[in-house]
């Protein structure tokens, strides 16, 4: 069974910093794509940054030089540093993880339909 938990959110001021967490466990296949992904009320669901199985990153525009994806192998956890964070960052947060195949289309790693499994979701609240 893949499971996926995440944790970090909190509740910040803008320009603040927080660092998101998931831990991965039940997924058996050695090659993968993970994403961060936000929603916040009232909108749709964004892409907000992608790792494929070689490290390659993507990041939605807004979150560019702010954001930093990374993952560690051997602790089978994804981490997304947020700094400085706005208001318009506030949101659920959510991890995903897929096929490595979706890393093909580099574009495609921030389309939440690529994902296979995903997290329970940690809020994310950026005051002014």
């Amino acid at each position: 069974q893949v499971q996926l938990v995440e944790s970090g959110g909190g509740s910040v001021q803008a320009g603040g910093s927080l660092r998101l967490s998931c831990a991965v466990s039940g997924y058996t296949y050695n090659n993968y794509c993970m994403g961060w992904f936000r929603q916040a009320p009232g909108k749709e669901r964004e892409g907000v940054a992608a790792i494929d199985g070689n490290g390659g990153t993507i990041y939605t525009e807004s979150v560019k030089g702010r954001f930093t994806i990374s993952k560690d192998n051997a602790k089978n956890t994804l981490y997304l540093q947020m700094d400085s964070l706005k208001p318009e960052d506030t949101a659920t947060y959510y991890c995903a993880i897929g096929p490595h195949s979706i890393g093909w289309g580099k574009f495609r790693m921030l389309v939440g339909s690529a994902y296979s499994y995903w997290g329970q979701g940690t809020q994310v609240t950026v005051s002014s």
